[in-house]
């Protein structure tokens, strides 16, 4: 017997369907859930949602949010998520090429500018390590962490 999950981020509907297992990457380390899992309300931290359904696995970035868990249905409203197959490799380079640009020149002026910085580095590294290790038969579309830091 399978659970329900559905994944939420601010914009849309990620993911919404019946898997085996659901491991989820929570602020005090990594959950797995199955069917009949005991009621929990969590925080996410930035991670990998990995949902495993009958022969394959779906796999999410996710860059912080909350889990509520029921014994029959899961619901992840993450602050930012998305499918690794969906992920602009291109995007998330430049993304993260303009963050380390920023903050290497100081932090600015606005210290909320410093954080959105920060949090839009880590966002760019999430997406690309996930898309190099999750992504099969695409792994020499990602550039190496280490070029462009010449």
């Amino acid at each position: 017997m399978p659970i329900r999950c559905e994944i939420v981020s601010q914009d849309r509907l990620i993911f919404e369907g019946d898997a085996d297992s659901v491991l989820l990457p929570g602020t005090e380390g990594e959950m797995g859930i199955l069917p009949n899992h005991a009621p929990l309300l969590s925080t996410l931290s930035f991670g990998v949602i990995k949902v495993r359904l009958q022969n394959h696995e779906e796999i999410f970035t996710v860059a912080g949010g909350v889990v509520e868990v029921q014994p029959k249905i899961i619901t992840v409203l993450a602050n930012r998520a998305e499918n690794v197959r969906e992920i602009d490799v291109a995007r998330a380079e430049a993304a993260r090429r303009r963050a380390e640009k920023i903050l290497a020149e100081g932090p600015p002026p606005d210290s909320d500018s410093f954080l959105r910085m920060e949090a839009a580095l880590r966002r760019s590294q999430l997406r690309l390590d996930a898309v190099r290790r999750y992504r099969q038969g695409r792994r020499t579309e990602v550039p190496s962490m280490m070029e462009d830091r010449g």
